[in-house]
């Protein structure tokens, strides 16, 4: 289901600019803020649908629902390209100095629009933080032979979302170019449905969570009780602090160790003297656990927003450059939306090999099912971050060059430059893809505690969220501060190159910051039954090395 819902999110994510304005007659701004806003709302609503999975429904069920919200959404949208009625008279075509002249949309047909984009974002949103889980949860994680396959699926996972992001940017992309919208919308009805189909085919062998309330009902029990009991001094040994050993009784399926930061949190757990043993006055070590442990991810995913930066700035300026290249690579045309079908085809070459032959290579070394841990894949795809916007700045500055050289900085014809060129940043930064979105997306499941394990998968998509909002103030500043280096409308004539060269900058800084995040992040510790300490005294692999 993952590759066929990406198929149809990233078709429109890349093209839905351009039905904004030749279809519901938006200006050129409010076509790009308004798919921004989408995109960015889109994957903040990522942690709605992981509340609602680990509170309420088991993460199959979120799946079918949420699909069906994003499956009614693309019906919609097709609806209304399909009806004259519910669009205003199309501008496409007209040139923009007479696009005065076109008729605005009203507020039904902006109404119909907005319902389906948003249905769409909050079903998609409800997937991203549901879907990963649901698969991950098919692996029993304290296992170490399952630990193998658990780290395998997450690679293949990130295959089976660039899979159907590549027929996403060509075919789907190609008949809403050409065969109308309508039927790009009512493919992407086909696709969600058929992944919802394909999902409840296997619901009779799928291993199913068991919902344990809300995580953040759990969190302000632990502050509550913390601040209580503030006065009350911190046991040195976890003897002296409350927990539930009785696994039978279903409230936990692991009970997590102390560790050694965020002391003053420990007060929660100390059982109070005149009897009181509300939730709110004596929590768990494992609560208390798990608290931490949603505080201690915070600066890693913090540390990763600005990579999404870069990547949102790829997605933007490097279409504008490719709009003043020649277009043709072995004699194809291609359009600017599927150049991101570069880093996509790179990637699906990329994750077979690594999945296939580093991997294994760098277990025989480490010992770890991984290969490398999380947050170490998490670190080199930051790095590559940082090379791919240099790149990226060497690739504007031969641009400029040329423009100067031919006299064609003025020219809307296309300087004597493949587009190709473009493809280095795209590829480098594809590989940065690769590593950063899986590595934390394993991170953030193997790290959770088992009652938030699709809040901590959706804390990732937020990433990407913010990067995206972030993105849109860092050239409003780099735009002020620097005297307008992306004002002036023309390429030719901007310094994006000096842009580029800043970000990149900024991301080595952002990747200092990351290696202190990393370094001070402590692993969760899990309290082994006998049954388990048998299970790693005959594969050989440890717990902690899985962690």
């Amino acid at each position: 289901m993952t590759g066929l819902e990406n198929m149809a999110f990233v078709s429109n994510a890349v093209s839905l600019v351009t039905y904004f304005y030749d279809y519901m007659n938006f200006s050129l701004t409010k076509s790009a803020t308004t798919l921004t806003n989408l995109m960015g709302t889109a994957f903040l609503l990522s942690m709605f649908g992981g509340f609602i999975s680990d509170t309420y429904l088991s993460r199959f069920k979120t799946c079918v629902i949420f699909g069906s919200i994003e499956l009614l959404g693309y019906a919609l949208l097709a609806i209304q390209a399909y009806f004259k009625q519910l669009r205003p008279i199309p501008c496409k075509g007209v040139q923009p100095d007479h696009r005065y002249q076109c008729e605005a949309a009203n507020e039904t047909q902006v109404a119909v629009l907005f319902t389906g984009l948003y249905l769409m974002a909050l079903g998609t949103g409800g997937l991203k933080a549901a879907m990963p889980s649901l698969g991950a949860d098919q692996f029993n994680e304290k296992d170490p032979k399952e630990a193998f396959k658990l780290s395998r699926y997450f690679n293949w996972l990130l295959f089976s979302i660039t899979a159907g992001a590549i027929i996403g940017v060509t075919v789907v992309v190609w008949i809403s170019a050409n065969q109308g919208w309508q039927w790009a919308f009512g493919l992407s009805v086909v696709a969600v449905l058929l992944g919802i189909i394909f999902l409840c085919m296997g619901n009779s062998v799928y291993q199913h969570n068991v919902p344990r309330g809300s995580p953040f009902l759990r969190f302000a029990q632990v502050f509550v009780a913390a601040f209580l009991n503030r006065r009350l001094p911190i046991p040195d040994s976890a003897e002296g602090l409350y927990e539930v050993y009785d696994k039978e009784s279903g409230a936990q399926d692991e009970i997590l160790q102390r560790t050694d930061q965020f002391r003053f949190l420990d007060r929660a757990a100390i059982v109070n003297t005149n009897g009181d043993s509300t939730p709110w006055r004596v929590c768990t070590v494992s609560q208390v656990e798990e608290t931490k442990i949603l505080i201690r991810m915070l600066p890693i995913i913090l540390s990763t927003v600005f990579m999404n930066t870069c990547l949102a700035q790829l997605q933007t300026f490097s279409i504008q450059q490719a709009a003043t290249l020649d277009p043709r690579i072995l004699g194809f045309k291609v359009p600017g939306p599927s150049l991101t079908v570069i880093p996509l085809l790179f990637m699906a070459v990329l994750i077979p090999l690594y999945d296939q032959v580093f991997v294994p290579i760098a277990r025989k070394f480490t010992g770890i099912p991984s290969g490398i841990r999380h947050l170490q894949r998490v670190g080199v795809g930051l790095v590559l971050s940082a090379i791919s916007m240099a790149i990226a700045g060497v690739v504007e500055t031969r641009r400029k060059r040329i423009a100067i050289e031919h006299d064609m900085v003025d020219s809307v014809k296309p300087l004597p430059m493949s587009v190709f060129w473009l493809g280095f940043q795209y590829c480098v930064f594809g590989a940065a893809d690769m590593f950063t979105l899986v590595g934390l997306l394993e991170f953030f499941y193997s790290e959770s505690s088992a009652g938030m394990k699709s809040l901590s998968t959706a804390i990732s998509w937020c990433s990407v969220a913010l990067g995206y909002f972030l993105s849109s103030v860092a050239v409003e500043v780099v735009n002020k501060v620097s005297g307008g280096w992306l004002a002036s409308n023309n390429l030719n004539r901007d310094k994006l190159n000096y842009f580029y060269w800043l970000l990149a900058g900024i991301s080595l800084v952002n990747f200092g910051l990351y290696l202190v995040c990393a370094s001070w992040y402590r692993y969760k510790k899990v309290d082994t039954t006998e049954e388990e300490h048998e299970a790693e005294s005959k594969s050989g692999v440890k717990n902690s090395e899985i962690l």
